[in-house]
């Protein structure tokens, strides 16, 4: 039997042979190449970061160790600074002014007015006569009462009588011999009272007024405690005069409209 096929089939067999290896030829061919630039690429790219990073580490290495020798100097001079700026802040505290309000400045006035205060003797209204005997003259209201102080033992005569006799009031004893206890003389001298006018408030007032100014001038260290207690005050006060067209002084008649 004949095997051999029709020319038209052989062609197309060669055809197909021809072709089948060109196509696998070629994409083999492209391929390979691809392969080897990719595997390149990355080694190329790898090996110049890794020599900058080493470079990198090296000089903060190196950076780290030239800051570190110097860090004891840089701390040491903030320390010297700031030594000498408590100093400084503290001189200029105490050379600027304070400011101070409320209690702190009256005190503060009050302290430099003491202080700026000379010593003034005190103004002595009474006198010795040449017996030794200490007079003093005390006025309340319109009353007038002249005292004589000498040593002695606690007698006490007001216009010839006794103190008792004459003021009767408690009130008032204690008022006339309370600076004579101011000073502790009560029972040690012997006092003598001449007093006229007003009446027995008034009387009272002037007597322990001339009391007072009297053991003043028979000692003048007496004169603080009995300036404290206020016995050798004047008191001022006297009755306000009768007014024309009212009953007296404020008192008006009674008004009536006809």
């Amino acid at each position: 039997m004949n095997t051999e096929l029709p020319q038209d089939d052989q062609n197309e067999e060669q055809a197909a042979a021809e072709q089948t290896p060109a196509e696998e030829t070629v994409p083999a061919e492209e391929s390979a190449p691809a392969s080897e630039e990719t595997v390149v690429e990355p080694v190329e790219v790898v090996e110049p970061v890794e020599v900058v990073e080493t470079v990198e580490v090296v000089e903060t290495v190196e950076v780290v160790i030239e800051t570190a020798e110097e860090a004891p100097v840089a701390e040491e001079a903030p320390a010297e600074e700031e030594v000498a700026a408590p100093q400084e802040s503290t001189e200029q505290e105490a050379s600027a002014p304070q400011l101070t309000l409320g209690e702190s400045d009256a005190e503060a006035d009050s302290e430099e007015e003491v202080e700026e205060k000379p010593y003034v003797e005190p103004t002595i209204r009474g006198r010795i006569d040449k017996f030794g005997t200490a007079m003093g003259t005390g006025r309340r209201k319109t009353s007038v009462a002249r005292v004589r102080i000498k040593d002695g033992n606690g007698e006490f005569v007001v216009n010839g009588r006794p103190l008792e006799d004459y003021f009767c009031l408690e009130r008032d004893q204690k008022m006339i011999k309370a600076p004579l206890n101011a000073v502790e003389e009560l029972g040690k001298v012997d006092i003598w009272v001449r007093v006229h006018g007003g009446g027995i408030t008034g009387q009272t007032g002037a007597v322990v007024l001339g009391i007072a100014r009297a053991l003043q001038v028979k000692n003048p260290t007496n004169h603080p405690t009995l300036a404290e207690g206020g016995y050798l005050t004047r008191d001022s006060r006297m009755v306000e005069r009768k007014k024309y067209g009212q009953a007296k002084a404020r008192k008006s008649f009674q008004f009536s409209k006809r």
